[in-house]
């Protein structure tokens, strides 16, 4: 028993040896990104490489479950697989070395692999994980041979008879154990066991506390020297050209509505970025190329110099369900992307534009959504008011209405290349989506929410309804599978913004089914038969269960 209870002792300090030379791995290569290229970071690497190979329906399913927080979650679960992993290894460097100093050289493969193989990788890349390796490798295999060094020496002074076991005492409930011949009973072990033990413990508390230190310190200064805040807050933008005039009775009055435009605070995030790239405006360029009569490279200053206008427009990504809320409507101010293509010369037979970002993204959108002059696609700089917030695109983003975001709304833009369907393909295109996506027009239920009771008597049922680039005409309400009552409109801002619709309704106690639908201008009426999201977005009514007290 008392060798068992040594056994799993040795294991848990192993386990802990593991966890600390992964940590060490970690720690080494944030100082050498943070000196060399602070995007290689093994863990955003990684990242990054399982938001690109996870299947569609897992995607779907952090969408849904996390929201905009779903890149905490994965960051969460990679932390989690690395102290399993690195418990693992320590496991194996204590009882079949150098299995654990392998298994970390493989974990360092891998990270090596995952950063050199990403967009805009530097000559410089391999080195923090080659590094960060080296480090974490030479940790493990030397508080494995102090741990082993330990061990060896109880399992000695056992043999030797320096170590006796006590009996049992059952008068006093005391177990079995061991001491030294001529010590205290609670010594436990001989002298150089001690200096062992000892010097296990030294040598795991400097390399922890070092690691935790200098990984989040190196991590916290990368951020820091990214950041871009201070550039944004200090970026002055000329004043727009033409501004969107907002006509009266365009926002409607009730409690729990959605506001007509989105707080750029609340505003959907979607994307594969696992962390937010920072770009320097004076840094940032757009390259147009491809099937053109000219590349083009333009500055930002350039885009801005074009002359900007003021643009209201929703946005809806292809991950929203029915109901859903990964819907938004802002202010965008930008420039025409048909005229920022005009100055390249698309060729003929070109009939797509692969939209690249930073990070490495790409989108596909049909040639002729950005250059149809009654479609206002856009290059945004601002929204709502302000420069673009980091998380939805700083410094220029792409704003396409009718177009799910996946094929259109490219954040953090570095190169538009005009090619071909035929030709090119986009991220989501291999991953199970469409590679042209217009947006299905919805309608949705705000309040009263999901769950939530309301009192009998009367009160208002409301929501939004969306057809960007057609108009919605009206939105229709059904209670308990009754007839369809028309409900009331705001006056719509323009084609490509939502609108916000309420019905004053009786209601009385017990439960109720509400459900709404709506037709746009050209007639159509909203489908009603539910699909998924994918390939091209959901589609059905929502159907609400409310509870009247």
């Amino acid at each position: 028993m008392a060798r068992r209870s040594r056994g799993r002792r040795f294991i848990a300090w192993a386990a802990l040896a593991g966890v600390i030379g992964g940590a060490v791995f970690l720690a080494v290569a944030e100082v050498f990104a943070l000196l060399l290229d602070r995007a290689a970071s093994p863990v955003l690497a990684v990242g990054g490489f399982v938001i690109d190979i996870v299947p569609q329906p897992f995607k779907e399913f952090a969408i849904a479950t996390f929201g905009e927080y779903d890149k905490i979650a994965l960051l969460a679960g990679l932390g989690l697989a690395v102290v399993i992993a690195s418990a693992i290894s320590g496991i194996l460097q204590l009882v079949r070395p150098p299995l654990g100093a392998v298994a970390l050289v493989v974990a360092g493969v891998l990270s090596i692999a995952a950063i050199v193989t990403r967009a805009g990788a530097t000559p410089l890349a391999f080195l923090p994980p080659v590094l960060g390796t080296v480090g974490g490798a030479i940790v493990l295999v030397l508080l494995s041979r102090r741990l082993r060094a330990w061990r060896a020496s109880i399992v000695g002074a056992a043999e030797s008879g320096e170590l006796k076991t006590v009996a049992p005492d059952t008068a006093g409930g005391h177990a079995a154990a061991e001491e030294p011949v001529g010590a205290r009973p609670s010594d436990g072990e001989r002298v150089p066991a001690q200096i062992d033990r000892r010097r296990f413990f030294a040598l795991a508390a400097l390399a922890g506390a070092s690691a935790l230190v200098v990984g989040i310190a190196a991590r916290s200064v990368s951020m820091a020297v990214s950041s871009v805040d201070a550039i944004r807050s200090a970026l002055k933008l000329p004043a727009p050209k033409t501004t969107v005039a907002v006509p009266a009775g365009a926002e409607l009055d009730v409690p729990g509505l959605s506001p007509l435009f989105t707080p750029n605070k609340d505003f959907y995030r979607v994307d594969t970025a696992l962390t937010v790239p920072s770009i320097d405006p004076s840094t940032w360029r757009l390259v147009v190329d491809g099937m053109v009569d000219q590349r083009v490279e333009m500055s930002f200053q350039d885009l801005l110099d074009m002359g900007l206008d003021e643009y209201a427009i929703t946005l809806t990504c292809v991950s929203n369900e029915v109901g859903g809320e990964l819907v938004g409507n802002a202010k965008w101010l930008g420039v025409p992307l048909r005229d920022v293509l005009a100055k390249a010369g698309p060729k003929s037979g070109a009939d797509m534009v692969l939209s690249r970002s930073v990070d490495g993204y790409t989108a596909s959108t049909p040639l002729a959504a950005l250059t149809d002059p009654r479609l206002d696609a856009i290059l945004a700089v601002a929204m709502n008011g302000e420069p673009l917030p980091p998380e939805h695109g700083f410094p220029v983003r792409m704003v396409v209405p009718g177009l799910y975001g996946y094929v259109s709304a490219t954040k953090w833009l570095t190169e538009l290349r005009v090619t071909t369907f035929a030709q090119d393909e986009a991220y989501w295109t291999p991953r199970g989506y469409s590679a042209q996506a217009p947006i299905k027009f919805a309608s949705r239920v705000d309040t009263p929410k999901l769950g939530e009771s309301v009192p009998a008597g009367r009160i208002p049922i409301a929501g939004v309804a969306w057809a960007q680039s057609v108009g919605i005409e009206r939105v229709e309400v059904s209670i308990d599978d009754g007839d369809w009552t028309p409900a009331t409109l705001s006056t719509p801002i323009n084609d490509d913004t939502w609108v916000q619709w309420m019905l004053e309704w009786d209601a009385t106690p017990g439960t109720h089914y509400v459900t709404v639908r709506a037709i746009n201008k050209d007639g159509e009426l909203q489908i009603e038969e539910r699909a998924p999201i994918a390939p091209n977005g959901a589609t059905g009514w929502q159907r609400s269960l409310i509870s009247v007290t």
